[in-house]
């Protein structure tokens, strides 16, 4: 599990038909109390927004959130952070 704030979103011209209607955002990945790398997770919760503190799950996970069969997705935002208790 990994938490994390958006920090925007993506907008693909092109993708898998599987992936229609599900939202792509970019997500800064919180670590040890600092803000980290950024990577692209699928919004299962079709909610999240700007600034919004996060947590997600990755691997084969991240696909079986969706129980749409082979989804191609690595990393899926399952759910809101309410309070963060690390100061960031």
């Amino acid at each position: 599990m990994y938490t994390g704030v958006v920090a925007g979103s993506v907008v693909a011209t092109v993708k898998d038909p599987a992936l229609e209607g599900v939202p792509l955002l970019l997500v800064r990945k919180i670590e040890d109390g600092r803000e980290g790398d950024l990577i692209i997770a699928a919004d299962q919760t079709r909610q999240a927004g700007m600034g919004d503190y996060i947590y997600m799950i990755g691997s084969k996970e991240a696909a079986r959130i969706f129980r749409r069969g082979n989804i191609p997705v690595d990393v899926a935002i399952v759910g809101f952070i309410d309070t963060y208790n690390e100061e960031i």
